[in-house]
Order: C-alpha cells, then structure tokens, then sequence
C-alpha cells in the first residue's frame, strides 16, 4: 500500500507520521517521535537543525523498517524562523529562535505609527517575531551572515534542501515572514529594499502541491531506501496543513472559523482574498497563505504555551503535574481572575506562576494560589480570549461566525473545550487532533494522483 510520510516540527518536539489511503478511510501510524528544545548560547537563542535533521532522518530510517512502501515526504514546521545557505550550499549558522530578545522594540523603530498602509500591502500582523524584524535585526548588528548568504530558507525550505539539494520558498511559510505582497503573492521587493538586506536572498516561491525535488541519493542510501521517493511542498507551516484537514460541515466555509490549539492559538476562517482594511490592522489580524490559494485570516494568540511552561516549571520542582490531574483541579476551581494571554510578560518569563500572580496583583484581582486556580484562570482567560477574537473577525466578515472547530493537540483539552464554547455561544466541535499529519498527507495524495480532494477522505483511523 503507497505510504505518505508527514514530517511535522513543533516547538517543543518533532514527529514522522505516516498515511495511507484505502477506500475513503486514511490510516495514520506515528513512526518516531522526538524533542525539540531551544539552546540558549552565547547572547542568542538557537534551534538545534542538526539534531533536528539527523532525528528526522532517524524517522525517516524507522518508516523503510517498517516496510512502508514510501512514495513522497511533506514537511511543515512553526513559522517565521529560517537559516541561512552560502553559494555552496553550506549552513551558515543555527538558525535563531522567535523567542530570542534581539528584536524587542524594533517594529517601532522600523515602522514608527505608520503601520496602516504597511499593513494594506503585507497584510500581517506587526510582530516582533517576525523574519522582517529578525533580519532588522542582523542588519543592525552587522551580521557577516547577510554579507556571504546566497539563500534564506525558512525551516521547513532547510530541511527540504538538505534532503533535495534544491532551493525554493513554499508560500504558506513565506507569507508568515511579513515580506510578501498579500495580493500577489509575491516578494515586497520595495520592503525588502528598504529593509536594506540583498534581494538575491529571497528565492522562488512554490505553491503546495509542488515537487520541489527527489531525495539525494546519499540519504536515500543512508536511510535505506531504493526507491526515487519525492519531496513535497505541503502547506509547510504547520497551521496550514492542518486547516486543510477540517473536514466540510453544513455550515457555509465563510461562517465557520478555525482555532488550531497549540503553543500558539491561531483564531480565523479560510477567505478568497486577503482583508487589508484600517480596522483588520488594528485588531491583528493576518492574511497567511493556505492551501489551494485560500488565505488564513486569523489572529496569533498566545494559546498553551503559558500551560506547558507552567507544567514543565511545576515538574522542575519535583511537584505532581500530570495533565488529567491539573484539568480536574481546574474544574473544581472557582477564581474570577482572568489575564490578558497575550501580555509581553507571558511572552518568555524565568517564573511563569510568578508572572501570572504579578499580573493578577497588578490589576486587582485575586492571586491564583492552588494548581487549580493558576489552571483555571489560563483557561478561562483563553476562552475570552477566543470570544473576543471572534466579536472582532464578525465586525470584519460579512456574515457572523456560526461554528468553531478546534485542531490539533490542544483540542483534547475538554475543559477549555467547554469553557470556550461557553463563552461564544455557538457550536463548537473538537478534532482531528492529527489535523497537521492529516493535511501535510493529504496534499502529497493529491499531488500522486491517489484521491482527487480533500472530500474524498470519509474517516480517519
């Protein structure tokens, strides 16, 4: 039977799915899990692509054992971040985390007020993280990187290059970089001239469904396979791919909004055409790049992330934090206080419990003291959160939000679940959980020829 395989990064770990396909039912088996961590060295925060690489190729190695008979490969990842490739096709460097310092403060120094008519043309909300405030960055600090580079790959560009030995940018990762023109689809060149950095960086923009090449000869050697196997441009960052694996309901596409629940929580529906309006400025909205030429209008919020560092602080001490544990804690907990989710002091603090108290003693509320009250306010604060991202995109949208699906990991999260369905007051559905393995396979299917769309999917196992 043909096997898809769906390398998919996250930030906290990485994975090889792999798909096949018989009468209408796709079948998923996880092949290889691994970590993912940020390095902090020197005066940056770095991911480990080496390591990264070679654990993929690790699962890459576990799928041929296996006996799958491998017919291409997808890649997706998180956004923004990239690395660098001189002329010889090198690595110069590990490529620098989004949540490293360097570029606080510099979307005001770059832009000043005037971040309307930026936004009427890239259409993306002004974020520090973004690669144009990171490659700000480099250029005003002289970094010798952008003097020798020949290309800047986003992260799932790298990994696609160093298994193809070809070059190119897929649109959905690029478009979170904040350097495409929304409408075109293409560079910003007058941004990118401005930004000062060499144009000749910014390569060939392939759209999903594109075969950017066959994996070398050497890793198909190393990894054991004998078979040409292709390598696909999916939607490569990961929110993408997993909008594209929601499956059809009743309700018009343009009336159901998607929450990918993650790290980050990614709010929005899936348009024709980009909305660069005054208003979707100001409320922060971003037009990213879909599959099959659709537009992901969504907000970035801050989404887990303030859970996970919670968890992984509470287990540093040694205290009990098992996840069923603190959701029935949660539950049971009764505390009115509610944090703003996306305040900078969430963004990446040493004590995230201490943040939480700060934060609640600086406007008035009560101080989270259980486990279950520090949980119960993160949730409910997200769920408002939701519910004000919502309000705003049906100020924006022509007809109001009638459903809400939740994808990915953080939709096994029943509390939340309910407590955001709560808030909004219309029908809110959870899954797939595998939403980004799902529609990384499901383009690779669709580029070989196997189904015709993504309607031709009725189950998932």
């Amino acid at each position: 039977m043909n096997t898809y395989l769906a390398v998919d990064f996250g930030g906290g770990s990485g994975r090889v799915m792999a798909g096949s396909i018989c009468q209408g039912t796709l079948k998923l088996e996880e092949v290889y899990r691994f970590p993912n961590r940020q390095v902090q060295m020197g005066n940056h925060v770095y991911w480990d692509f080496l390591a990264l690489f070679d654990e993929m190729k690790n699962g890459l190695r576990q799928a041929v054992r296996k006996g799958y008979r491998i017919r291409s490969i997808g890649i997706d990842t998180w956004g923004v971040d990239f690395g660098l490739i001189d002329g010889n096709g090198n690595l110069l460097g590990n490529p620098v985390c989004y949540r490293d310092p360097r570029t606080d403060g510099l979307p005001e120094e770059f832009f000043g007020g005037n971040l309307v008519r930026h936004y009427s043309e890239a259409g993306i909300q002004v974020m520090s993280i973004n690669t144009l405030f990171q490659l700000y960055s480099m250029k005003k600090s002289g970094d010798v990187q952008l003097e020798v580079a020949d290309r800047l790959l986003f992260m799932p560009d790298l990994f696609s290059y160093f298994l193809t030995g070809v070059a190119n940018n897929e649109y959905c990762i690029a478009s979170t970089s904040e350097l495409l023109d929304a409408r075109s689809r293409t560079w910003n060149q007058s941004l990118i001239h401005r930004l000062g950095v060499p144009e000749h960086l910014f390569g060939d923009i392939v759209m999903p469904g594109t075969v950017r090449g066959k994996l070398k000869r050497e890793i198909a050697e190393e990894i054991g396979l004998t078979d040409e196997v292709d390598v696909i441009a999916v939607g490569s960052h990961d929110t993408a791919s997993a909008v594209y694996a929601i499956p059809s309901t009743q309700v018009d596409k343009s009336r159901c909004a998607f929450l990918s629940s993650g790290t980050w929580s990614l709010l929005g529906v899936e348009l024709d055409e980009p909305i660069l309006t005054e208003e979707a400025c100001r409320a922060g909205f971003t037009n990213e790049g879909g599959v099959g030429g659709k537009i992901r209008f969504l907000q970035n919020i801050t989404g887990l992330w303030i859970l996970q560092r919670l968890m992984a602080q509470w287990k540093e001490r040694g205290e009990r934090c098992g996840y069923d544990f603190l959701l029935s804690a949660a539950e049971s907990a009764d505390i009115p206080s509610v944090i703003d989710v996306d305040d900078k002091i969430f963004q990446n603090p040493v004590d995230m419990e201490e943040a939480i108290a700060e934060y609640c003693e600086a406007h008035g509320q009560p101080i989270p003291e259980t486990y279950g009250e520090v949980v119960r306010c993160v949730l409910q604060s997200l769920a408002l959160r939701y519910k004000q991202g919502i309000d705003q995109l049906n100020r924006l949208l022509s007809a109001p939000i009638e459903q809400l699906n939740i994808i990915g990991g953080g939709c096994r999260n029943s509390l939340l679940n309910r407590l955001t369905a709560e808030a909004l007051g219309i029908p809110v559905y959870a899954g797939p959980v595998e939403a980004t393995a799902i529609g990384n396979i499901l383009v690779q299917a669709i580029v070989k020829g196997e189904i015709g769309s993504r309607e031709d999917i009725k189950e998932f196992i």
